[in-house]
């Protein structure tokens, strides 16, 4: 008896050993899996996290959603003052007229081929046209020695570009050194297109390099009205910096810009702070309005102010994801963000005066401290939460500061030419050329923003035997 119980609690024993194993394998089995999984989850988050970054990027993308909208808006302008002005040309006569031409009737009627036909008036039609013949300048140089020093002395025309002479005197003209700087810089045409532009347009036949050499020579001469432009930042009340990713010679560099109210600086670099720190100086005192990069906050006695359209962005891509009670503080921020553009728009609109802004704009910073000062358990809420409570006072700095933006719209705008110049032709191949795009960028940009015709300064700048100044 007793050794039919013992056999059967073996039996027993070895069953319940063999389902023990066959679990355990199971369980391995299963994580196993669930290892796999995460990391497959890991890797498509890493690739969301990617394409959003892209979508992000200025200038891209380039291709429109998918598929038509559910409710467009209705095509053409708008009717009423929504509409804008009209664009045609002027209807008045042009003040000089260069070529005069008569327009004779036909010797027959194109209708019925009659030759009986009476003239009863004559009309005007003017025509402006572009000159496409180059002009082809010969300077007569006159060289002497001066009977003080006994040193070489040679004439110079105001027209010269160079006082160079033997086998580099022939050279082009100070409009032509200009139109590679529109070209290249302003509208992003390659070295290469810009010979086809002058050999298409004009008959002139240049070399590639010709545009690469005339764009160094260029920044060479306009060193000292970049200095200029940099004093005028430093010297600015407020700065809207931004920074984007470049390419010098393959390798990954930094373009940062930094927007004034009268002058626009790029500079390329790495990415660190020490270009904002040798522009503006550590003890700079202004306001800053930027997207929250952590470099920022090393400008202590500067006043700042987050871009509060990162801020809505942010928030609305949580929203996408976020689930039953996640989806609390988001909407919660936007809705701060709303109450706080309304009241700016009060303030615009007289009905509201500057203290009563600034106090409402302190008591949403204390509103939106509170709120991010809760409890969260999801991961993307609770990293919103910290980036909240690191700059409680300056996310609604504009409420007490209106004067400002509430965004860095204008850096954003500002390096997005430069992003498509990016996309074009790939960056600078060396740092001489990098230093070059920085310089003459930021002087197109600052004269635009002075009601500057460029083409017209940098054709002086470089026909001056001298620096030429920076307009005010």
């Amino acid at each position: 008896m007793r050794g039919r119980l013992c056999r059967a609690m073996d039996a027993r024993v070895r069953e319940l050993e063999a389902e023990n194993a066959r679990w355990r394998a199971e369980n391995a089995e299963l994580l196993r899996q669930v290892g796999e999984l995460r990391g497959r989850v890991e890797k498509l988050m890493a690739a969301l996290e990617e394409a959003r970054r892209d979508g992000k990027r200025q200038a891209a993308p380039f291709r429109k959603a998918d598929g038509p909208k559910s409710e467009p808006k209705s095509p053409g302008r708008k009717r009423g003052r929504r509409h804008g002005p009209h664009s045609h040309r002027a209807a008045i006569p042009p003040e000089e007229i260069d070529e005069r031409y008569e327009a004779a009737l036909p010797s027959n009627c194109p209708d019925c081929g009659g030759a009986h036909i009476a003239e009863s008036h004559t009309a005007m039609q003017y025509q402006t046209e572009i000159p496409r013949r180059p002009i082809r300048r010969e300077f007569t140089i006159h060289i002497g020695r001066c009977r003080d020093c006994g040193r070489r002395v040679q004439g110079r025309h105001q027209l010269q570009t160079s006082d160079a002479l033997g086998a580099a005197a022939s050279q082009l003209g100070p409009d032509a050194h200009a139109a590679f700087v529109t070209l290249n810089k302003g509208l992003g045409l390659a070295h290469g297109k810009c010979r086809q532009f002058f050999r298409d347009l004009f008959g002139i036949r240049i070399a590639r390099a010709t545009s690469i050499r005339s764009l160094l020579r260029t920044a060479q001469r306009v060193e000292s009205a970049y200095a200029q432009i940099r004093v005028a930042v430093r010297d600015s009340a407020s700065v809207v910096p931004d920074e984007t990713g470049w390419r010098i010679g393959g390798q990954s560099a930094w373009l940062h810009v930094f927007v004034a109210p009268t002058a626009t600086c790029y500079e390329i670099g790495d990415r660190s702070g020490r270009i904002a720190e040798q522009l503006l100086g550590r003890d700079w005192s202004g306001t800053l309005i930027h997207d929250g990069w952590s470099t920022y906050d090393a400008f202590e006695q500067a006043f700042h102010q987050q871009c509060l359209g990162h801020l809505q962005r942010r928030c609305r891509e949580i929203l996408e994801t976020a689930v039953r009670g996640a989806v609390q503080l988001p909407r919660r921020v936007l809705t701060l963000c709303d109450e706080a553009f309304r009241l700016r728009r009060l303030w615009r609109g007289h009905r509201l005066s500057g203290d009563a802004l600034a106090e409402a704009g302190l008591h949403l910073a204390a509103r939106l401290e509170q709120l991010a000062s809760g409890h969260f358990s999801y991961d993307p809420n609770r990293r919103l939460a910290k980036h909240l409570l690191k700059h409680p006072i300056q996310w609604f700095w504009f409420l007490i500061d209106p004067t400002i933006d509430a965004t860095n719209y204008r850096a954003e705008q500002a390096i997005r030419p430069a992003v498509v110049n990016r996309k074009v032709w790939g960056g600078n191949r060396t740092w001489c050329g990098a230093r070059a795009q920085s310089l003459l960028t930021s002087l197109l940009v600052t004269l635009t923003q002075r009601g500057q015709t460029a083409l017209e300064w940098f054709a002086a700048a470089r026909s001056s035997p001298i620096p030429l100044p920076l307009p005010p």
